[in-house]
């Protein structure tokens, strides 16, 4: 039976019809419109998205530039002058000057630390006054009168606990009591010292910390005590270069506490001196 191919336009097996030809040349690019829609561009919201995009941008660049800027300069920490800090003595009572000299004396080997005027600047406490109460001299090593020294006989000082040469902090600086080290110097300096142990610098305790041997070149900076009618020490200043690792003495951490009581350490020893 003959096939019946006159089908009408929807059957499957109908060719394809002929497409009409671009009204465009090939290879233009067009926009072309979904169904429904007139081919009309809405302008003021092309401007709107234009303006939310170059807003987020600015905001986006703004915050990333108030980044920058915040680890480029971090803020300032520190004080704008010397604080007068109480010091308390480590069994917890205020340190007094007759406390001092009963309890502390140029032979004493353990360190006593306290902190002044900012939290992460550790300085030493010494008494370089003889433990018998007889005066200094060649047989009974000590220092009365010393530059800054306070107390009866100006023994009482303090100095920096941090190596002025890479910023060695105590206990890997310490003082060293007469007797420690057998090593002399030429400039006559007395046989006790702060030494480091880290590459061998020695400061001179009897005068303001001045460099015996280096590598350091810049003496440690020292506190500044003052006392009151009863006898108690504060702590009221530094004299001297900034401590190390500080562009000055009063910026680089927080400051410390109204009182603030000293701390017991061990010394580190290790005689080597540079040659």
């Amino acid at each position: 039976m003959p096939m019946d191919l006159d089908c009408a336009a929807g059957c499957p097996l109908t060719a394809p019809q002929p497409i009409a030809p671009f009204d465009f040349p090939v290879g233009q690019v067009r926009r072309v419109a979904p169904v429904g829609d007139d081919g009309d561009v809405d302008e003021t919201r092309r401007n709107i998205l234009k303006l939310a995009g170059v807003g987020a941008l600015v905001l986006a660049g703004g915050g990333l530039g108030a980044a920058a800027l915040q680890y480029a300069q971090p803020p300032v920490v520190g004080l704008t002058s010397y604080p007068r800090v109480q010091l308390i003595d480590a069994d917890g009572r205020p340190l007094t000057i007759a406390a001092v000299e009963q309890e502390y004396s140029v032979d004493t080997s353990d360190l006593f630390i306290f902190n002044y005027p900012l939290r992460n600047e550790p300085n030493f406490f010494l008494n370089l006054s003889p433990a018998n109460g007889q005066a200094p001299s060649p047989t009974n090593p000590g220092k009365w009168n010393a530059p800054g020294g306070i107390g009866t006989h100006g023994s009482i000082l303090g100095y920096s606990a941090i190596c002025q040469h890479l910023g060695c902090p105590a206990p890997a600086i310490s003082y060293y009591p007469p007797g420690t080290c057998p090593k002399t110097f030429d400039n006559g300096a007395l046989p006790f010292y702060i030494h480091c142990s880290c590459h061998g610098s020695t400061y001179d305790v009897t005068n303001r910390a001045a460099n015996l041997t280096g590598p350091a070149v810049l003496p440690l900076p020292q506190v500044v005590f003052d006392t009151d009618s009863a006898g108690n020490i504060f702590a009221v200043g530094l004299n001297g270069p900034p401590v190390n690792g500080h562009l000055n003495s009063l910026q680089g951490d927080y400051g410390v506490a109204s009182t603030v009581q000293l701390t017991r350490e061990t010394p580190i020893i290790l005689c080597s001196f540079p040659a």
